[in-house]
């Protein structure tokens, strides 16, 4: 336990050292560059070409996981602290926009699949699971909030009481509007389209179209096309 503890906390001095000298170098002045090198000292693991601006801060990067072809923007907020169970994963080609905060809090796991893009200002906090698949947009100031505080006891504070940790899953190529909130133990299926300032708090089926608060389905997007074929006939 002891040698843990220590382990950890030479990791952490480690992440700092290198978060601080090399986090802030301007991106004009070979900036992406030689954080791209230095930081495949400190994260579980780091592809490459990943152009990470200055002024995004990692935290437990030991448990965050980045793919090849991979954008950070600035103001980014990786943290992946709370014990060596947790795991951030950017899979290759996805894009984190300026002022994003993706967080953990213990044995927790976010997954990005490839090829999706995060606006700026959202926010993906755990401690459920989240997963979000391939080829997905989520538009600047959403939320999806992997926990629900529990509130059944009127007599103790609700800070005591705790909170869920169902998970959530986004399935491949769905669009999320801006402002959008999904919260925990909701699925949206894939292909589906959640507009803008929809608060989602029970599963979207595949392909469909939903708005509202809270959210309802409007259309199937399959139905939708299936009935204009039959019409052009």
């Amino acid at each position: 336990m002891h040698n843990e503890q220590y382990f950890s906390k030479l990791q952490r001095v480690q992440e700092l050292f290198l978060t601080t000298v090399l986090g802030d170098i301007p991106t004009l002045i070979l900036g992406p560059k030689l954080r791209n090198l230095g930081y495949r000292r400190i994260f579980a693991q780091i592809g490459s070409p990943v152009y990470i601006q200055n002024g995004v801060e990692f935290n437990g990067a030991s448990c965050i996981e980045i793919g090849s072809g991979v954008y950070i923007f600035k103001g980014v907020r990786l943290d992946a602290r709370g014990n060596k169970n947790n795991r951030i994963h950017l899979g290759n080609r996805v894009a984190i926009e300026r002022n994003v905060d993706i967080g953990c809090l213990e044995n927790t796991h976010i997954h990005i699949d490839e090829d999706t893009f995060i606006a700026p200002n959202v926010c993906i906090a755990g401690p459920g699971d989240i997963k979000i698949g391939k080829h997905c947009m989520i538009a600047a100031h959403s939320g999806i909030y992997a926990n629900n505080h529990n509130f059944a006891d009127p007599m103790e504070p609700i800070k005591y009481q705790g909170v869920t940790r169902k998970g959530i899953v986004i399935e491949d190529d769905c669009w999320l509007g801006h402002g959008v909130t999904v919260l925990d133990g909701v699925t949206i299926g894939k292909g589906s389209v959640i507009g803008a300032g929809t608060v989602v708090n029970k599963d979207i089926p595949p392909f469909s179209i939903a708005v509202g608060i809270p959210a309802r389905v409007i259309k199937n997007r399959i139905d939708q096309d299936l009935a204009k074929v039959q019409t052009e006939k």
